[in-house]
């Protein structure tokens, strides 16, 4: 809204306008405004949560200090989703195809995530939405997501191109601008997988045979990595200081993706207009930051599915949109962890319950943060006891945050490392 209104003023030569046609201006604005929002809001919004008596119900576990947070405010993502979407409405360009869709994905995770929380909480049914219905909303998104990309006119790319001479690389130079569903490869010197070459086994539909592929593979990312956040969600600020990592990554990635020069210099592909995304990163990133105020250890109030589902897919989404979506094994190795931990855990219980009669544990207590809140026993099924003294909740919180700047910095550094 204030880009279009400092767009048409910047015309009548008023002084400063033209600062919001810098990007890097209306994403520091972003990020500012995303912080005072968070934290304005954050205070009035937790009062009325304990007005209405919307607390978290917590099982005993045996986890050291878990019952001091029975009671605690949840449903607190709705305090990031203000926080991201009104500075993006605005700073940001509305009319833009890639603001668009995360404004979509945003809505669309956060209204699923307030319906779960809302049964839980309000209509006091601890299974909240079924898992089903959860997997069907996601679906839909993803659907909707790889339909958008394939028919909007504006998710094109250039490719990029090395010319060699005398067996070294001379220059970076760019294909004409298409449409195209490759995407980037860490490690790899040609680093430029095509959906395309999956579908070779369909010759006279190869075009039809990839989009459906890309299709199908944004479904699972985003249902992936929404879940996965989800499960991160289990201590005090851990799933909101991850996602502000995750999202200073990609937002970096966002801004020089979209600069010819910067696109050369780290041989990664150029994509016209997709630099409006590092308003919404900046937004995302201080909506995360902001909400920690109060979802710090010891948490005034939880995020609740409304805020874990909806940064999965925010993270989802963006990565998509930006061609990278093959380094979130890296970029959300924290949430990888989580969600493998889980795996594992089931898995292997039911094996072994199959092959013993008894089911065993891998891990004393899944989701993974758990597992090192968790005081060892050598007379419990699980295989790794260590730490046999539980770890503090804000020490697993911050070396998990630690992890996530490491595998942050990583994906960044993997498109010069090939």
């Amino acid at each position: 809204m204030l880009y279009d209104l400092f767009n048409y003023l910047d015309k009548l030569n008023f002084p400063g306008a033209g600062m919001f046609q810098y990007i890097s201006f209306r994403s520091a604005m972003a990020l500012i405004l995303s912080l005072i929002l968070s934290t304005i809001t954050g205070k009035r919004i937790i009062e009325l949560l304990q007005k209405q008596q919307i607390g978290e119900t917590v099982r005993d576990l045996g986890l050291e200090g878990q019952m001091k947070k029975k009671g605690t405010p949840t449903m607190g993502g709705i305090i990031i989703i203000i926080a991201i979407i009104v500075p993006v409405l605005l700073l940001a360009r509305l009319s833009d195809f890639y603001i668009i869709l995360m404004l979509i994905t945003t809505i669309w995770l956060g209204a699923l995530g307030f319906v779960d929380d809302y049964i839980k909480v309000i209509r006091k049914n601890k299974d909240g939405l079924s898992g089903k219905g959860k997997i069907i909303a996601q679906i839909g998104l993803g659907l909707i997501v790889g339909l958008a990309i394939y028919l909007s006119p504006q998710a094109v790319m250039r490719e990029n191109v090395e010319i060699h001479k005398a067996g070294e690389t001379t220059e970076i130079v760019y294909s004409p601008t298409v449409k195209s569903t490759q995407t980037t490869i860490p490690f790899f010197k040609n680093n430029n997988l095509d959906y395309r070459d999956l579908a070779k086994f369909m010759p006279k539909y190869r075009t039809a045979a990839t989009w459906i592929i890309f299709v199908l593979v944004t479904i699972f990312i985003v249902t992936a990595v929404s879940n996965g956040a989800n499960l991160t969600d289990g201590l005090d600020g851990l799933a909101a200081g991850s996602s502000a990592i995750i999202g200073v990554a990609l937002g970096i990635l966002a801004y020089v993706s979209s600069h010819l020069e910067y696109a050369a210099y780290l041989n990664i592909m150029y994509l016209p207009g997709i630099g409006e995304l590092a308003i919404f990163a900046s937004a995302f990133i201080g909506a995360c930051v902001g909400f920690l105020w109060y979802n710090a250890y010891p948490a005034q109030v939880f995020m609740g599915d409304t805020g874990s589902l909806t940064l999965g897919g925010i993270i989802a989404v963006f990565a998509i949109l930006i061609h990278k979506e093959l380094l979130l094994p890296i970029l959300c190795g924290v949430f990888l962890a989580e969600s493998a931990s889980v795996m594992i855990q089931v898995a292997y219980f039911k094996y072994s319950r199959k092959k013993t009669g008894k089911g065993k544990r891998v891990f004393k207590m899944t989701p993974l943060h758990h597992h090192f809140q968790k005081a060892g026993n050598a007379g419990i099924d699980a295989i790794i006891q260590k730490p046999l003294i539980p770890v503090p909740e804000s020490k697993i919180v911050v070396r998990f945050w630690l992890i996530g700047i490491v595998l942050a910095v990583l994906a960044i550094v993997t498109l010069k490392m090939r």
